[in-house]
């Protein structure tokens, strides 16, 4: 990956701290080919002035260089978990910030609910109560392995919003895992 997109980076960057931490060479196409940068220390002092004006809060993260035998240098940026999550990139004043997280090898825009999970996970004392719709829930996740908030809505009549409260506080619980997605998140039995 090349810094000439550091928008692209600093969104790989912050779905690392929000998920489980990770390491990003750049110098390294997509494809995998160890291509190197020509100008390393300048693309270092590019993407870290972008990681302080665009990303917040800040995030713990080291950035070491390794020298190639071409005379090029690929940069290693190694990410941690963070326990101050949610992380936010807002490219301009007049954009919204946007929250990121990694599934597997992809970085997706963090839903509301998974954004609620970030910011409440470490949080202790979180309850729930056990009725009818979590009674339904349960039963149904024994038969099927996944189900959206829209699905879960849909097929309690429950409004939206108390859908969604209900799944994140299963979640919060780890009576259920979310499954982050790029259109939709799902949830299944822990």
């Amino acid at each position: 990956m090349k810094v000439k997109f550091p928008e692209k980076i600093i969104k790989e960057l912050v779905a690392f701290a929000n998920t489980d931490g990770g390491h990003l060479f750049l110098g390294v196409s997509d494809e995998g080919q160890i291509e190197g940068l020509k100008f390393a220390e300048e693309e270092q002092y590019l993407l870290e002035r972008a990681i302080e004006k665009y990303c917040f809060p800040a995030f713990s993260y080291t950035a070491y260089p390794i020298s190639l035998d071409n005379g090029r240098t690929v940069l290693v940026y190694q990410v941690f978990e963070s326990v101050d999550k949610p992380h936010f990139v807002q490219l301009s004043t007049d954009s919204h910030p946007q929250c990121f997280v990694r599934i597997k090898d992809r970085t997706v825009q963090a839903s509301k609910e998974m954004r609620q999970i970030l910011r409440r996970e470490n949080q202790e004392g979180v309850q729930f109560s056990y009725g009818d719709s979590e009674r339904w829930l349960m039963e149904y996740l024994r038969n099927t392995p996944t189900i959206t908030l829209v699905e879960f809505a849909t097929l309690n009549k429950l409004p939206i919003w108390i859908a969604s409260r209900k799944l994140v506080l299963l979640v919060l619980t780890q009576v259920l895992t979310i499954i982050p997605g790029e259109s939709f998140d799902q949830y299944s039995l822990r």
